[in-house]
């Protein structure tokens, strides 16, 4: 396994984070902590979780379960020792409370320690933010998530879905009023999905940000499952309903050619789909971890394949020939 620094910290993680969104409501828990055991044993240090995961159980009831799984993962183990651990807020804990949610302080205090009760942890690693707040000022937010670095309660801050110029809006508010800075953001990057190459890479590599890249299969369309002009596979997450958007989203003709492309490649290269899929983020400058997301343990032992695929600068181009530029994506 390969460690690579996090950001500007002294902290290091694996090349690879393993995703827990799936754990809640697709994934039992004995076959989750059997993916965290497995994980744990190829080398991966780094778990990524939020607080708003599990939504989709019970018409929204779930939210924080995915988190409280983990909690009672890493107690059964005497603790979590090695693991850096990121969690995020901002999405609604409550469906009735308005207060329950966005970048204000009560709201980010609060939910710092409602994670940290349902991780069953004294600090969380990296809390983000999981999205932007334009209603709340950004000095707001900073200074809570400092107090709360401060009091020991999160180690790093970071950001999610953020674009490069409120990166750097908030670079400037931290340096001014000396507060603790962001340190990472979490983005999509996937072969169908380029826009961060136009401005968040480049930002990000200038101002020792590190990039968590996801999701590289593109919300499964990657995966290998999905073929051009074939009925959809029965048990796929684009057959739920509750993945329309998702399904409307990466579904398209132009992204099917994508595959298809890249399919012939793993062909070529004797990997599958998503092993190709999942090596190429971390061939893109200024990523420092691919986030992957696997529902079931086979799909993970797939996903830990990707290590070996090694991608050159020629494949790399070929991709590019088939996957449109970062400038032709909707956010």
């Amino acid at each position: 396994m390969e460690y690579v620094q996090l950001g500007r910290t002294g902290v290091y993680v694996s090349r690879l984070c393993l995703g827990s969104m799936n754990f809640a409501d697709r994934t039992p828990e004995g076959e989750s902590a059997r993916m965290i055991d497995r994980v744990l044993e190829a080398g991966i240090n780094f778990i990524d979780t939020a607080d708003f995961y599990g939504h989709v159980l019970n018409g929204g009831a779930g939210m924080g379960h995915t988190e409280a799984r983990l909690g009672r993962y890493f107690a059964s183990r005497g603790g979590r020792h090695q693991v850096i651990l990121a969690t995020k807020f901002l999405y609604p804990t409550r469906w009735d409370d308005p207060n329950a949610r966005g970048g204000s302080r009560r709201h980010a205090t609060q939910a710092c320690e409602a994670s940290l009760r349902r991780l069953q942890a004294d600090t969380i690693d990296l809390y983000q933010m999981h999205s932007p707040d334009p209603a709340v000022p950004t000095d707001e937010t900073l200074r809570a998530l400092d107090d709360l670095i401060r009091a020991g309660k999160v180690r790093y801050i970071g950001t999610s879905h953020v674009a490069a110029w409120q990166i750097m809006e908030a670079l400037g508010v931290s340096r001014e009023l000396r507060l603790h800075r962001f340190i990472s953001e979490q983005e999509k990057l996937n072969p169908l999905r380029r826009k961060v190459e136009a401005e968040l890479l480049p930002m990000a590599r200038k101002h020792e940000i590190a990039i968590l890249a996801y999701p590289p299969l593109a919300a499964g369309l990657l995966s290998g499952q999905y073929v051009q002009n074939a009925p959809m596979p029965e048990e796929s997450r684009y057959a739920d309903a509750a993945w329309s958007g998702y399904k409307d989203n990466y579904l398209t003709d132009g992204n099917l050619d994508v595959l298809d492309a890249v399919a012939a490649m793993a062909k070529e290269k004797g990997c599958t789909v998503s092993q190709l899929a999942t090596a190429w983020p971390l061939t893109r400058e200024g990523v420092t971890s691919v986030i992957i997301g696997p529902r079931t343990f086979s799909q993970l032992e797939d996903s830990l394949g990707a290590l070996a695929v090694e991608l050159t600068e020629s494949d790399c181009q070929r991709i590019d020939e088939v996957s449109p530029g970062p400038n032709q994506h909707p956010r």
